[in-house]
Protein backbone atom coordinates (compact mmCIF):
# COMPACT_ATOMS: atom_id res chain seq x y z
CA UNK A 1 0.00 0.00 0.00
CA UNK A 2 1.37 3.40 -0.95
CA UNK A 3 1.80 6.19 1.56
CA UNK A 4 -1.11 8.10 0.03
CA UNK A 5 -3.48 5.15 0.21
CA UNK A 6 -2.47 4.27 3.74
CA UNK A 7 -3.37 7.81 4.80
CA UNK A 8 -6.74 7.74 3.06
CA UNK A 9 -7.93 4.28 4.08
CA UNK A 10 -8.45 4.91 7.81
CA UNK A 11 -10.35 8.15 7.16
CA UNK A 12 -13.18 6.39 5.34
CA UNK A 13 -13.90 4.26 8.39
CA UNK A 14 -12.98 6.58 11.23
CA UNK A 15 -15.33 9.41 10.21
CA UNK A 16 -18.74 8.75 11.83
CA UNK A 17 -21.75 8.65 9.49
CA UNK A 18 -25.19 9.76 10.67
CA UNK A 19 -28.71 10.18 9.38
CA UNK A 20 -30.43 7.89 6.84
CA UNK A 21 -27.11 6.40 5.71
CA UNK A 22 -26.23 5.27 9.23
CA UNK A 23 -29.73 3.89 9.81
CA UNK A 24 -29.57 1.92 6.58
CA UNK A 25 -26.18 0.59 7.62
CA UNK A 26 -27.52 -0.49 11.00
CA UNK A 27 -30.46 -2.23 9.32
CA UNK A 28 -28.12 -4.17 7.02
CA UNK A 29 -25.85 -5.03 9.93
CA UNK A 30 -28.89 -6.30 11.87
CA UNK A 31 -29.81 -8.50 8.90
CA UNK A 32 -26.30 -9.89 8.94
CA UNK A 33 -26.54 -10.59 12.68
CA UNK A 34 -29.78 -12.49 12.08
CA UNK A 35 -28.03 -14.64 9.50
CA UNK A 36 -25.08 -15.20 11.85
CA UNK A 37 -27.41 -16.20 14.69
CA UNK A 38 -28.27 -19.37 12.75
CA UNK A 39 -24.61 -20.32 12.34
CA UNK A 40 -24.22 -22.34 15.54
CA UNK A 41 -27.49 -24.30 15.16
CA UNK A 42 -26.58 -25.00 11.52
CA UNK A 43 -23.11 -26.15 12.63
CA UNK A 44 -24.66 -28.46 15.21
CA UNK A 45 -26.82 -29.96 12.47
CA UNK A 46 -23.80 -30.37 10.17
CA UNK A 47 -21.81 -32.10 12.92
CA UNK A 48 -24.52 -34.78 13.15
CA UNK A 49 -23.12 -36.35 9.98
CA UNK A 50 -19.74 -34.72 9.31
CA UNK A 51 -16.49 -34.06 11.16
CA UNK A 52 -15.43 -30.54 12.18
CA UNK A 53 -12.71 -30.21 9.54
CA UNK A 54 -15.06 -31.48 6.84
CA UNK A 55 -17.75 -28.99 7.87
CA UNK A 56 -15.31 -26.07 7.80
CA UNK A 57 -13.78 -26.91 4.43
CA UNK A 58 -17.10 -27.84 2.81
CA UNK A 59 -18.78 -24.57 3.78
CA UNK A 60 -15.79 -22.61 2.49
CA UNK A 61 -15.65 -24.43 -0.84
CA UNK A 62 -19.38 -24.04 -1.48
CA UNK A 63 -19.36 -20.37 -0.44
CA UNK A 64 -16.33 -19.70 -2.65
CA UNK A 65 -18.14 -21.22 -5.62
CA UNK A 66 -21.16 -18.97 -4.98
CA UNK A 67 -18.92 -15.92 -4.64
CA UNK A 68 -16.95 -16.82 -7.77
CA UNK A 69 -20.12 -17.16 -9.83
CA UNK A 70 -21.33 -13.73 -8.62
CA UNK A 71 -18.01 -12.10 -9.46
CA UNK A 72 -18.04 -13.66 -12.93
CA UNK A 73 -21.63 -12.58 -13.50
CA UNK A 74 -20.75 -8.91 -13.02
CA UNK A 75 -17.30 -9.28 -14.61
CA UNK A 76 -15.65 -7.88 -11.51
CA UNK A 77 -12.04 -6.80 -11.87
CA UNK A 78 -9.50 -8.35 -9.48
CA UNK A 79 -8.78 -6.23 -6.42
CA UNK A 80 -5.72 -3.93 -6.44
CA UNK A 81 -2.57 -5.42 -4.99
CA UNK A 82 -2.64 -2.94 -2.10
CA UNK A 83 -5.86 -4.59 -0.84
CA UNK A 84 -4.50 -8.16 -0.88
CA UNK A 85 -3.04 -8.11 2.67
CA UNK A 86 -6.38 -6.91 4.03
CA UNK A 87 -8.27 -9.54 2.07
CA UNK A 88 -5.89 -12.19 3.37
CA UNK A 89 -6.71 -11.09 6.92
CA UNK A 90 -10.44 -11.28 6.16
CA UNK A 91 -9.98 -14.77 4.75
CA UNK A 92 -7.88 -15.96 7.67
CA UNK A 93 -10.19 -14.48 10.29
CA UNK A 94 -13.71 -14.82 8.90
CA UNK A 95 -13.54 -17.49 6.21
CA UNK A 96 -11.25 -20.10 7.78
CA UNK A 97 -10.19 -19.30 11.36
CA UNK A 98 -13.50 -18.39 13.00
CA UNK A 99 -15.54 -21.20 11.38
CA UNK A 100 -12.92 -23.82 12.25
CA UNK A 101 -12.41 -22.75 15.86
CA UNK A 102 -16.12 -22.40 16.60
CA UNK A 103 -16.85 -25.75 14.97
CA UNK A 104 -14.20 -27.39 17.15
CA UNK A 105 -15.71 -25.64 20.18
CA UNK A 106 -19.16 -27.03 19.39
CA UNK A 107 -17.81 -30.58 19.57
CA UNK A 108 -17.35 -30.08 23.33
CA UNK A 109 -19.63 -27.15 24.24
CA UNK A 110 -23.36 -26.63 23.85
CA UNK A 111 -24.78 -24.28 21.25
CA UNK A 112 -26.36 -21.93 23.79
CA UNK A 113 -23.17 -21.69 25.87
CA UNK A 114 -21.02 -21.01 22.81
CA UNK A 115 -23.43 -18.38 21.51
CA UNK A 116 -23.30 -16.40 24.75
CA UNK A 117 -19.48 -16.48 24.86
CA UNK A 118 -19.33 -15.17 21.31
CA UNK A 119 -21.19 -12.13 22.63
CA UNK A 120 -17.70 -10.73 23.30
CA UNK A 121 -17.14 -10.30 19.55
CA UNK A 122 -18.51 -6.72 19.34
CA UNK A 123 -16.04 -5.52 21.96
CA UNK A 124 -13.05 -7.15 20.31
CA UNK A 125 -14.17 -5.86 16.89
CA UNK A 126 -14.60 -2.30 18.17
CA UNK A 127 -11.21 -2.49 19.87
CA UNK A 128 -9.52 -3.61 16.67
CA UNK A 129 -11.30 -0.90 14.67
CA UNK A 130 -10.24 1.80 17.12
CA UNK A 131 -6.62 0.66 17.01
CA UNK A 132 -6.60 0.25 13.23
CA UNK A 133 -8.35 3.48 12.23
CA UNK A 134 -7.55 5.80 15.13
CA UNK A 135 -11.24 6.40 15.88
CA UNK A 136 -12.22 7.35 19.44
CA UNK A 137 -15.74 6.31 20.49
CA UNK A 138 -17.04 8.12 23.60
CA UNK A 139 -16.32 6.77 27.08
CA UNK A 140 -19.96 5.82 27.62
CA UNK A 141 -19.72 3.62 24.53
CA UNK A 142 -16.72 1.75 25.90
CA UNK A 143 -18.25 1.47 29.37
CA UNK A 144 -21.34 -0.25 27.97
CA UNK A 145 -19.26 -2.51 25.73
CA UNK A 146 -16.97 -3.55 28.59
CA UNK A 147 -20.01 -4.19 30.78
CA UNK A 148 -21.39 -6.53 28.14
CA UNK A 149 -18.05 -8.33 27.95
CA UNK A 150 -17.94 -8.72 31.75
CA UNK A 151 -21.41 -10.26 31.75
CA UNK A 152 -20.37 -12.79 29.12
CA UNK A 153 -17.11 -13.72 30.87
CA UNK A 154 -18.93 -14.20 34.17
CA UNK A 155 -21.42 -16.48 32.44
CA UNK A 156 -18.67 -18.58 30.82
CA UNK A 157 -16.85 -19.08 34.12
CA UNK A 158 -20.10 -19.88 35.94
CA UNK A 159 -21.11 -22.47 33.34
CA UNK A 160 -17.67 -24.10 33.51
CA UNK A 161 -17.68 -24.46 37.33
CA UNK A 162 -15.13 -21.74 37.94
CA UNK A 163 -12.70 -22.56 35.14
CA UNK A 164 -12.69 -22.08 31.40
CA UNK A 165 -13.27 -25.27 29.42
CA UNK A 166 -11.41 -26.31 26.26
CA UNK A 167 -14.35 -25.16 24.18
CA UNK A 168 -14.11 -21.70 25.74
CA UNK A 169 -10.45 -21.46 24.75
CA UNK A 170 -11.39 -22.24 21.15
CA UNK A 171 -14.10 -19.58 21.32
CA UNK A 172 -11.83 -16.89 22.77
CA UNK A 173 -9.23 -17.59 20.08
CA UNK A 174 -12.00 -17.32 17.48
CA UNK A 175 -13.01 -13.94 18.93
CA UNK A 176 -9.56 -12.45 18.42
CA UNK A 177 -9.02 -13.51 14.83
CA UNK A 178 -12.59 -12.80 13.76
CA UNK A 179 -12.41 -9.29 15.22
CA UNK A 180 -9.41 -8.59 13.00
CA UNK A 181 -11.25 -10.01 9.99
CA UNK A 182 -14.38 -7.96 10.71
CA UNK A 183 -12.44 -4.78 11.33
CA UNK A 184 -10.31 -5.15 8.21
CA UNK A 185 -13.33 -6.12 6.14
CA UNK A 186 -15.20 -3.06 7.36
CA UNK A 187 -12.26 -0.88 6.36
CA UNK A 188 -12.05 -2.43 2.90
CA UNK A 189 -15.82 -2.09 2.46
CA UNK A 190 -15.29 1.67 2.55
CA UNK A 191 -12.83 1.42 -0.35
CA UNK A 192 -14.43 -1.19 -2.61
CA UNK A 193 -17.92 -2.69 -3.00
CA UNK A 194 -18.72 -4.46 0.26
CA UNK A 195 -19.78 -7.74 -1.30
CA UNK A 196 -16.52 -7.83 -3.26
CA UNK A 197 -14.62 -7.93 0.03
CA UNK A 198 -16.02 -11.25 1.23
CA UNK A 199 -16.28 -12.64 -2.32
CA UNK A 200 -12.60 -12.18 -3.08
CA UNK A 201 -11.67 -13.43 0.40
CA UNK A 202 -13.71 -16.60 -0.23
CA UNK A 203 -12.26 -17.14 -3.71
CA UNK A 204 -8.77 -16.60 -2.35
CA UNK A 205 -9.37 -19.31 0.26
CA UNK A 206 -10.34 -21.92 -2.34
CA UNK A 207 -6.78 -23.19 -3.02
CA UNK A 208 -6.52 -24.13 0.68
CA UNK A 209 -10.10 -25.24 1.27
CA UNK A 210 -10.40 -27.59 -1.71
CA UNK A 211 -7.47 -29.90 -0.85
CA UNK A 212 -8.40 -29.50 2.81
CA UNK A 213 -11.85 -30.88 2.04
CA UNK A 214 -10.36 -33.89 0.24
CA UNK A 215 -8.08 -34.65 3.20
CA UNK A 216 -10.88 -34.14 5.72
CA UNK A 217 -13.24 -36.49 3.90
CA UNK A 218 -10.51 -39.13 3.85
CA UNK A 219 -9.81 -38.77 7.58
CA UNK A 220 -13.29 -38.18 9.00
CA UNK A 221 -16.27 -40.51 8.48
CA UNK A 222 -19.21 -38.88 6.74
CA UNK A 223 -22.84 -39.89 7.26
CA UNK A 224 -25.00 -37.55 5.23
CA UNK A 225 -28.38 -36.80 6.79
CA UNK A 226 -30.99 -34.19 6.04
CA UNK A 227 -29.79 -32.09 8.96
CA UNK A 228 -26.15 -32.38 7.92
CA UNK A 229 -26.82 -31.31 4.34
CA UNK A 230 -29.11 -28.45 5.39
CA UNK A 231 -26.59 -27.29 7.96
CA UNK A 232 -23.69 -27.15 5.50
CA UNK A 233 -25.80 -25.41 2.85
CA UNK A 234 -26.84 -22.69 5.28
CA UNK A 235 -23.29 -22.25 6.56
CA UNK A 236 -22.10 -21.74 2.97
CA UNK A 237 -24.89 -19.62 1.49
CA UNK A 238 -26.26 -17.89 4.58
CA UNK A 239 -23.41 -17.48 7.07
CA UNK A 240 -20.32 -17.39 4.86
CA UNK A 241 -21.74 -15.40 1.93
CA UNK A 242 -25.05 -13.56 2.35
CA UNK A 243 -24.56 -12.72 6.03
CA UNK A 244 -21.09 -11.30 5.47
CA UNK A 245 -22.16 -9.38 2.36
CA UNK A 246 -24.83 -7.39 4.21
CA UNK A 247 -22.66 -7.23 7.35
CA UNK A 248 -19.71 -5.56 5.62
CA UNK A 249 -22.07 -3.20 3.81
CA UNK A 250 -23.56 -2.24 7.17
CA UNK A 251 -20.11 -1.74 8.72
CA UNK A 252 -19.13 0.58 5.88
CA UNK A 253 -22.29 2.71 6.13
CA UNK A 254 -22.72 2.93 9.91
CA UNK A 255 -19.10 2.62 11.09
CA UNK A 256 -17.33 -0.47 12.42
CA UNK A 257 -17.42 0.40 16.13
CA UNK A 258 -21.10 1.37 16.18
CA UNK A 259 -22.54 -1.33 13.89
CA UNK A 260 -20.47 -4.08 15.50
CA UNK A 261 -22.31 -3.58 18.80
CA UNK A 262 -25.50 -4.92 17.23
CA UNK A 263 -23.86 -8.31 17.40
CA UNK A 264 -24.34 -8.23 21.16
CA UNK A 265 -27.92 -9.28 20.35
CA UNK A 266 -26.74 -12.37 18.48
CA UNK A 267 -26.55 -14.63 21.56
CA UNK A 268 -30.23 -14.04 22.34
CA UNK A 269 -31.24 -14.85 18.78
CA UNK A 270 -29.10 -17.99 18.80
CA UNK A 271 -30.69 -19.07 22.09
CA UNK A 272 -34.08 -18.83 20.41
CA UNK A 273 -32.90 -20.91 17.46
CA UNK A 274 -31.30 -23.45 19.81
CA UNK A 275 -34.62 -24.06 21.52
CA UNK A 276 -36.60 -24.10 18.28
CA UNK A 277 -34.23 -26.20 16.15
CA UNK A 278 -32.14 -28.22 18.60
CA UNK A 279 -34.56 -28.69 21.51
CA UNK A 280 -31.94 -27.36 23.92
CA UNK A 281 -33.08 -26.36 27.40
CA UNK A 282 -32.05 -22.92 28.59
CA UNK A 283 -30.95 -22.33 32.16
CA UNK A 284 -31.74 -19.09 34.00
CA UNK A 285 -28.10 -17.97 33.74
CA UNK A 286 -28.21 -18.05 29.93
CA UNK A 287 -31.46 -16.10 29.81
CA UNK A 288 -30.20 -13.52 32.33
CA UNK A 289 -26.94 -13.10 30.42
CA UNK A 290 -28.75 -12.63 27.13
CA UNK A 291 -30.99 -9.99 28.73
CA UNK A 292 -27.95 -8.17 30.12
CA UNK A 293 -26.36 -8.23 26.69
CA UNK A 294 -29.43 -6.62 25.14
CA UNK A 295 -29.25 -3.80 27.71
CA UNK A 296 -25.65 -3.21 26.67
CA UNK A 297 -26.72 -3.07 23.01
CA UNK A 298 -29.14 -0.25 23.79
CA UNK A 299 -26.52 1.57 25.86
CA UNK A 300 -23.81 1.41 23.19
CA UNK A 301 -26.18 2.62 20.47
CA UNK A 302 -27.37 5.51 22.63
CA UNK A 303 -23.80 6.53 23.40
CA UNK A 304 -22.90 6.42 19.71
CA UNK A 305 -25.92 8.53 18.75
CA UNK A 306 -25.23 11.15 21.42
CA UNK A 307 -21.58 11.57 20.42
CA UNK A 308 -21.22 14.82 18.55
CA UNK A 309 -19.88 14.68 14.99
CA UNK A 310 -16.19 15.37 14.74
CA UNK A 311 -14.92 18.35 12.81
CA UNK A 312 -13.43 17.28 9.52
CA UNK A 313 -11.07 18.96 7.15
CA UNK A 314 -11.94 19.51 3.50
CA UNK A 315 -9.69 16.63 2.51
CA UNK A 316 -11.49 14.32 4.94
CA UNK A 317 -14.90 15.28 3.55
CA UNK A 318 -13.70 14.71 0.00
CA UNK A 319 -12.27 11.33 0.90
CA UNK A 320 -15.47 10.23 2.60
CA UNK A 321 -17.60 11.25 -0.39
CA UNK A 322 -15.39 9.42 -2.87
CA UNK A 323 -15.24 6.21 -0.87
CA UNK A 324 -18.97 6.22 -0.10
CA UNK A 325 -19.72 6.49 -3.81
CA UNK A 326 -17.80 3.30 -4.45
CA UNK A 327 -20.02 1.23 -2.14
CA UNK A 328 -23.09 -0.29 -3.88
Amino acid sequence: MTAQNSAIAPVAVAVPVRGPTARRGLLLAALGVTAFSLTFPATAWALEGLGPWTVTCARTVLAALIAGCCLLAVRASPPPNRHLPGLALVAGGCVIGFPLLTTLALTTSGTAHSAVVIGLLPLTTAGYAAARTGSRPPRAFWAAAVAGAAVVITFAIHESDGALATGDLYLFAALLICAAGYGEGGRLAGLMPGWHVISWALVGSLPLALPGLALALAAEPAHLTGHAVAGVLWLAAGSSFFGLVVWYRGLALAGVARASQLQLAQPLLTLVWSVALLDERLGPAAVATAAGVLICVAATQRAARRAGPRRRSGRDRTTRSSTAAGVP
